[in-house]
């Protein structure tokens, strides 16, 4: 029996033996009285009785235990055009000073504290800083519109808001300050205080009696020691993206987040403390807390904070000069952000320019990994490339390989196997019937899930059981479609909602867009089921062509089809192509799926607060409509 097959195993059978050796890695105050507490299901907790600070274990631990000198973070701003760097002890200054004055103000354990920012140093401070003290920090991705910063100001419910002046988005400048004070305006809550950082590119109008100024507070402020809390006691609250109405907070504990992370680090991303880690992404999302933030400081790593795009800033080699100049070991980003460097510089060209002898692994995750990215990424790297599948929900990969514990044969398209303490199996959506293997239908995780995962949504215990639990009693409820073949490895081809249903044929717009991601001349693709009167659903592709591309359009949309038609059958063919120059997607990446199938069925649509320019929409819009004048 391999490693990987021994600790799933042991993880399944004996969770309280496998997860209480892990925690054993984690300094606690107070030792935990039972591991795995299942007495009230499907709210399991971990670690009951248990005591911690997340804030101690990510920061003041590493300082103590002769890591003071090391670098801890390193920001790295093309936008700005800075470069900064910080070891523990410098961390551990400004952290306990940000506590120190968020204490001043009032806050205090268990109060939520709302951080609107970019992606400054300061960004991940302030979420150390809440932890420090036990509140519950609510990161909201900086430059959300008003209206969504207000449901979630509202249902929060925060005693301060933590901002900036201004974020960068490539070369364009955003005020913060008018969107905080619209989103206060429109919410019923009221923060006691709003703490602005101000960036030299705005200053920001401070209005009395309600915003206060950061680096005035921090300078003068008393350091905050760090605030022992229950292992079960919220950390912190993110809301998931396209949120709108009703919100969705994902809830994160203390002891099982810490635990698991620090696990992942080891023996996921195979990093060692002083390792340099680079998680490209965002604090306002999950990749940024497990992975900007808590997982590469639990593990006393050296975690790259950028901020800049992977093409435009300055150019399609953005990453590969950071991991060169810096010397990242490894680096987790979105298979977004490959499609685009493979987009403007299909050959490589500007890799040429670096030295990338230590890197050792690039990790993606976000969107499953088109076999077409996979192969390009690898040729181009000669490093492994891993596509991993979580979700907000889950904070860590359910599904991956390994580069710490035993690395497993890669199938392109696959996202491995399951990981230690994800019993993942496949249902039948309408039976709720176990399939067997190579078998398509929903994919679940029989309970309990393991440490790191989300405890509840925040304040809707009842929203927690009936959207995640209900549906197939006992399981997980993933929201995603799949199979698992007979070697165990799971393909996961998409939301449930991106299982199309075409003339009584169930069929996977992954599937299609797997093999459309083939052509030669497509960057990047994706295909969405559209209503058609006589077959139910039919699939409609959009395309993206490589940079350089110059050849007519209707000769490559032929091709495609063709391409489809001869791997899946003449059922699954394309209703039609369209050429775009680009896809709406989220901010993390996520391409809009649900709008573009509104759009192409002529449905009102709602613009998606998470949208990462709403222009696209209306490009999405016009080329469907000359398409079907065609």
């Amino acid at each position: 029996m391999g490693q990987y097959e021994e600790a799933f195993r042991e993880s399944l059978e004996n969770p309280d033996l496998f997860w209480g050796k892990a925690a054993e890695e984690i300094f606690w105050d107070k030792h935990w009285e039972s591991v795995l507490d299942a007495s009230n299901p499907p709210f399991y907790r971990w670690f009951t009785g248990g005591v911690l600070n997340t804030c101690y274990n990510a920061v003041d631990r590493h300082v103590n235990g002769g890591r003071a000198d090391q670098i801890a973070l390193i920001y790295d701003s093309p936008v700005t055009n800075t470069i900064q760097k910080f070891t523990y002890a410098q961390l551990q200054t400004r952290v306990a000073r940000i506590a120190g004055f968020l204490r001043e103000l009032g806050v205090a354990q268990g109060d939520t504290v709302v951080i609107y920012m970019p992606m400054i140093p300061e960004a991940l401070m302030a979420m150390l800083a809440c932890a420090r003290i036990g509140a519950v920090h609510s990161v909201v991705f900086g430059g959300f519109a008003p209206r969504e910063l207000a449901i979630r100001i509202d249902d929060a419910k925060p005693k301060a808001v933590l901002s900036a002046s201004c974020g960068i988005e490539g070369k364009k400048i955003i005020p913060y300050k008018p969107l905080l004070d619209e989103a206060i305006a429109l919410a019923a809550h009221k923060p006691t205080k709003c703490i602005i950082y101000q960036r030299p590119q705005v200053h920001a109008d401070l209005i009395e009696e309600q915003d206060l100024d950061w680096l005035s507070l921090e300078q003068r402020a008393h350091p905050a020691d760090c605030v022992p809390v229950a292992a079960t006691a919220p950390l912190y609250i993110l809301y998931t993206s396209g949120t709108t109405g009703k919100p969705k907070g994902v809830v994160r504990d203390n002891g099982g987040h810490a635990v698991a992370l620090h696990w992942t680090m080891k023996h996921i991303y195979g990093v060692k403390p002083g390792d340099l880690f680079w998680a490209a992404s965002d604090v306002g999302w999950v990749v940024g807390h497990s992975y900007i933030v808590y997982g590469p400081l639990l593990l006393g790593a050296t975690t790259v904070m950028y901020e800049g795009k992977p093409v435009g800033t300055p150019d399609p080699g953005a990453f590969w000069r950071v991991i060169s100049q810096h010397e990242v070991n490894v680096l987790f980003t979105a298979p977004t952000a490959f499609r685009a460097i493979k987009k403007e510089d299909p050959n490589g060209n500007h890799l040429k320019r670096y030295d990338l002898s230590h890197f050792q692994a690039l990790f993606l995750a976000g969107e499953r990994t088109d076999p077409d990215t996979y192969y390009w990424a690898s040729g181009l790297l000669e490093k492994p490339v891993i596509d991993h599948w979580w979700q907000t929900e889950t904070g860590w990969a359910i599904a991956g390989n390994f580069c710490g514990l035993e690395f497993l044969p890669i199938k392109p398209g696959s996202a491995t196997k399951p990981m230690p303490g994800y019993d993942v199996r496949i249902l039948d959506p309408s039976s709720g019937r176990e399939l067997e293997r190579g078998q398509s239908g929903v994919i679940v995780v029989k309970l309990p899930l393991p440490p790191g995962t989300f405890s509840t949504l925040w304040q809707r215990d009842d929203d927690f059981k009936t959207t995640y639990f209900d549906l197939f009693s006992g399981y997980y409820f993933t929201g995603d479609g799949g199979y698992i073949d007979e070697d165990g490895y799971i393909f996961v081809m998409g939301r449930v909602d991106d299982i199309i249903n075409v003339a009584g044929h169930r069929l996977s717009t992954g599937e299609m867009e797997e093999i459309v991601a083939q052509h030669p001349d497509v960057a990047e693709c994706a295909v969405i089921g559209v209503a058609d009167s006589l077959k139910g659903e039919v699939p409609l592709g959009f395309i993206v062509l490589k940079a350089g591309v110059n050849r007519d359009h209707r000769e490559i949309i032929s091709e495609v089809l063709q391409m489809v038609r001869k791997e899946i059958g003449a059922i699954a063919s394309l209703k039609n192509v369209v050429v775009v120059n680009r896809l709406p997607k989220t901010r993390s990446g996520k391409i809009l799926r649900s709008t573009m199938r509104q759009i192409a069925d002529g449905q009102e649509y709602k613009v998606p607060s998470t949208i990462d320019d709403p222009v696209i929409l209306q490009e999405i819009e016009s080329a469907i409509k000359a398409t079907e004048r065609m």
